[in-house]
């Protein structure tokens, strides 16, 4: 089955609200199997809004439609879109009578334009709204299909839960099952490894980039769940053949919950030491529930002093290598993880820009450092031509990594390694700042 994604209203193309919506609807019918070849945004304009539909239902099997079901005069969707599908409205008194309610309940009082929101398909069938006051309808014509939902992002997504997503599984007369991997590393690098498990009908498995890692989601159609989740199982074990650990988790939202769930499983604590990214290390850690198990100490240090004062580091270090040195980096993980007494620290100090850098240390740059019982690990990036949120967030994103990889007794193989006495020694800092520096 094939799918087009309309967005409908004005405010759209004038970039006044975020469409979150076309993204969750393509992430949902491509878990279906279906495959969305276009996604478009129209105005609040009959006759460029039935242009459209008319083309699309053509191209497509099913359009999937938000917005534009509200009582205003410029909410036109149900009534194009019905004229385009041979279909026609007519007014239903229950759906009224829900409306009504509902604005009781608000302590608000209903308008004449209100009833327009309570007009439904003679043909197809409306899909009951239990979050607000606009149902959804459902229009189908010589086998091509259009739903209709909310353009509030919460009522669409309860809709499609409750009504749309089941409707749409029966019609594909099967069950699918997805297992989605997440892998570190880029996505053209590892597009490359795989390219050829990426043509498969069944499962299928798409690449998708994130900030430092990618996703694999594999989806599988089958006659039971049972039987998808095996046919999912046997060919991530294929991903798994070719890209080993870099695959470090599955079905989860993103790394800091597998860096979390680690250190419960293997009952350790960490603290982080942050200086250019100013905390988003701890805000992504402490997001996942059950974080405060395991995560106790979070410095942010931007200020020389800070560093000092409150992670030790030697202001003498930070004047004969730079605070954007892999000694400071070095010494940051350790005071960190010495003053919070947790078991693993990571640190991160660097140039996010845009300006502050120069020819040994360009903006972009940025060192690493992890310290455990066993030592102290230090790595450095250049993160080219990023901008400054890119840079935090990947900085943020490979601190997490070292975390996890030295958890995992995998430190990284560009990591430099120093005991914790060697943190303090003269020779061995300025072994370690000559090593990065090449």
């Amino acid at each position: 089955m094939t799918a087009e994604i309309i967005s409908v209203g004005t405010e759209l193309l004038l970039g006044n609200i975020l469409n979150t919506n076309a993204q969750f609807l393509s992430q949902e019918l491509a878990q279906l199997g279906i495959t969305v070849q276009r996604q478009s945004t129209v105005g609040d304009n009959h006759e460029r809004l039935a242009d459209w539909v008319r083309e699309a239902k053509d191209r497509c099997d099913l359009l999937v439609f938000t917005g534009g079901l509200g009582p205003t005069d410029d909410d036109l969707t149900k009534e194009t879109v019905a004229a385009c599908y041979g279909d026609t409205l007519v007014f239903d008194p229950e759906e009224w009578e829900k409306i009504v309610s509902f604005f009781t309940r608000m302590g608000r009082q209903t308008t004449p334009n209100n009833r327009k929101q309570a007009m439904v398909p003679v043909h197809g069938r409306k899909i009951p709204n239990a979050h607000g006051t606009a149902p959804g309808a459902w229009f189908e014509q010589d086998g091509r299909c259009a739903v209709l939902m909310p353009g509030v992002p919460a009522e669409m997504k309860a809709m499609w839960a409750e009504q749309v997503r089941p409707w749409l599984l029966a019609r594909q007369n099967c069950t699918l099952h997805s297992l989605t991997l997440r892998v570190l590393g880029g996505e053209s690098e590892i597009e490359y490894r795989v390219r050829h498990l990426l043509s498969s009908p069944n499962p299928t498995a798409a690449i998708y980039c994130k900030t430092g890692e990618s996703e694999i989601r594999i989806t599988a159609r089958a006659a039971s769940d049972q039987d998808g989740e095996a046919m999912c199982r046997a060919y991530a074990k294929k991903f798994y053949d070719i890209l080993g650990d870099a695959v470090y988790d599955e079905d989860v939202p993103g790394l800091a919950h597998t860096v979390i769930h680690t250190l419960e499983a293997k009952g350790m604590t960490l603290a982080t030491a942050e200086s250019c990214t100013g905390g988003l290390i701890a805000q992504q850690l402490t997001a996942v529930p059950g974080a405060s198990h395991v995560f106790g100490y979070g410095f942010v240090t931007y200020w020389e002093q800070a560093k000092a004062r409150l992670l030790g580091v030697d202001p003498a270090v930070i004047e004969r290598y730079n605070v954007v040195s892999g000694p400071v980096a070095a010494q940051m993980a350790l005071g960190a993880r010495q003053a919070a007494g947790a078991d693993l620290a990571v640190s991160v100090t660097g140039l996010a820009g845009p300006g502050g850098g120069d020819q040994v240390r360009p903006v972009g740059t940025v060192y690493i450092a992890g310290a455990t019982e066993d030592g102290v690990w230090v790595e450095k990036f250049h993160y080219v031509r990023s901008g400054r949120e890119n840079v935090r967030a990947r900085a943020a994103h490979a601190a997490l990594e070292l975390a996890l990889r030295l958890m995992q007794g995998k430190a990284p193989a560009g990591c430099c390694r120093l005991t914790a006495e060697d943190c303090t020694r003269p020779e061995a800092l300025e072994a370690l700042d000559q090593a990065l520096i090449l």
